[in-house]
This record gives C-alpha cells, sequence and structure tokens, in this order.
C-alpha cells in the first residue's frame, strides 16, 4: 500500500511522510492528506467534501474510537487497489490540502 502511494505522490510538491497511526501518513506543507494501514486508507476530503466518496462501496466515514470525523473517509483495502479510485480520492485530498494555510 505504501507504494502505491509513494508512487501516486511522488511529484507532489512539498510532501512528507511519517509513520502515524500505526501506520504510514503523507502531509502537505504539514497538513495531513492521507494515511494507510493494512486495513485501509485514511483520506482527508474536507468537511461537506465528502458525500461523494461516501457513495463508493467500501467507503465509509473515519471513525476516531466513536467519534465520526467529518471530511475525511477510510477506504478499505480492495477501493485503494483499485488505480482509478485511488487516484480520484488522492486528487480531492490534494484539491482540499492545498486550501489550507501552511503549517
Amino acid at each position: 500500500m505504501e507504494e502505491l502511494l509513494n508512487d501516486d505522490l511522488a511529484e507532489v510538491p512539498k510532501l512528507t511522510s511519517k509513520a502515524m497511526f500505526g501506520g504510514w501518513a503523507w502531509l502537505v506543507n504539514g497538513n495531513l492528506l492521507c494515511g494507510a494501514r493494512d486495513d485501509g486508507m485514511l483520506v482527508r476530503l474536507g468537511k461537506g467534501n465528502d458525500g461523494w466518496a461516501l457513495k463508493m462501496a467500501g467507503v465509509e466515514p473515519m471513525r476516531s474510537g466513536t467519534r465520526h470525523m467529518d471530511g475525511w473517509v477510510r477506504a478499505a483495502p480492495e477501493v485503494w487497489g483499485n488505480d482509478a479510485v485511488r487516484r480520484k480520492l488522492l486528487e480531492a485530498a490534494r484539491e482540499f490540502v492545498r486550501t489550507l494555510r501552511a503549517k
């Protein structure tokens, strides 16, 4: 999984990655873009921007314990394994993160 994301994000300016959430996370300008673990991919789409993604099979709202995290989705392994779907999610995440102030 990490290899796929590294390849997809190789040309993103100001990208960093680090171990987080029991897996890896990718940040742009210090803002979390996405994360990956064996059980799925976390994608930051922004509040109100996730409705289209949640209509896809294998994509669900991200939860931290019992708390719903608005604007974040979790894609199951079969979803992020689909190149076109993974890249669509990543591009939407990049569009949102571009609107954030650098940290």
